[in-house]
């Protein structure tokens, strides 16, 4: 089973996570990680659903707890 590559407007439509919310985040350093699958500044930006799955796990709060 292969593990497909989402564009920030696919993560957008699929989990609900702004395309412009993603970039802030990789801006800061933050957030899920991604694919760049050209060098410089204009490269292509992707993201692995794993990864987006492990980043929303990682954010989920417990009740009466912190963060998993």
């Amino acid at each position: 089973m292969t593990d497909p590559l989402l564009t920030p407007k696919q993560v957008q439509a699929q989990y609900g996570v702004a395309a412009k919310t993603l970039a802030n985040y990789r801006w800061q350093g933050i957030g899920p990680e991604y694919v760049k699958t050209h060098p410089g500044q204009y490269g292509r930006v992707k993201y692995r659903r794993s990864a987006i799955d492990a980043w929303l796990n990682a954010q989920t709060v417990k009740p009466g707890g912190a963060a998993a």
